[in-house]
C-alpha cells in the first residue's frame, strides 16, 4: 500500500490519502470474501484518487476478492470497475460490464432533465454504483 515509511505514525499524523489506504489494508487484512467501499476516495486529490482505486482494483486482481465500489463519478467507475450498476430511488436499473456502457445507457440511467449535457452529467453526483468484481 506504499505506506512503509509510516509503519510508526500516528493516524492523525497521515494524509487523507494514507488514512484511506490504512483502512484498506485493514479490511483486507481481515480476509474477507467481500468488501463493500462507500466512497473510497471522497474528499481526495485526483493523485490520491488514482492510489487508492488502484490500490483496490490491485487487491481484487491480486486475491479474488470482490470489491463493490460505491462512486459517483461515471468516469472513475468506468476506468476502474469491471461491471456497472446503475440505481435509481433505491431500485437496479442498470448493469453491464464497464466495456459494453454507452452514451444511451448512461442518458437511460439518468432521470430526464438530471443535467444539461454530458460534463455536467458526467460530474455531477449521481446514482452509480461501480462495481470490481
Amino acid at each position: 500500500m506504499g505506506l512503509g515509511e509510516k509503519l510508526y505514525s500516528r493516524a492523525d499524523q497521515l494524509s487523507g490519502g494514507q488514512q484511506q489506504r490504512v483502512a484498506i489494508a485493514r479490511a483486507f487484512m481481515q480476509d474477507p470474501k467481500i468488501v463493500l467501499a462507500d466512497e473510497p476516495i471522497a474528499s481526495l486529490d485526483p493523485l490520491t484518487t488514482d492510489s487508492v482505486m488502484n490500490d483496490l482494483k490491485s487487491l481484487n486482481d491480486d486475491f479474488g476478492i470482490t470489491v463493490i465500489v460505491n462512486l459517483h463519478s461515471v468516469p472513475l467507475a468506468q476506468k476502474y470497475a469491471d461491471r456497472i450498476i446503475g440505481l435509481r430511488d433505491g431500485k437496479l436499473v442498470y448493469d453491464k460490464m464497464s466495456a459494453d456502457v454507452t452514451e444511451t445507457d448512461l442518458d437511460d440511467i439518468y432521470q430526464p432533465g438530471y443535467g444539461e449535457g454530458k460534463i455536467e452529467r458526467m460530474t455531477t453526483t449521481a446514482p452509480i454504483e461501480g462495481v470490481v468484481s
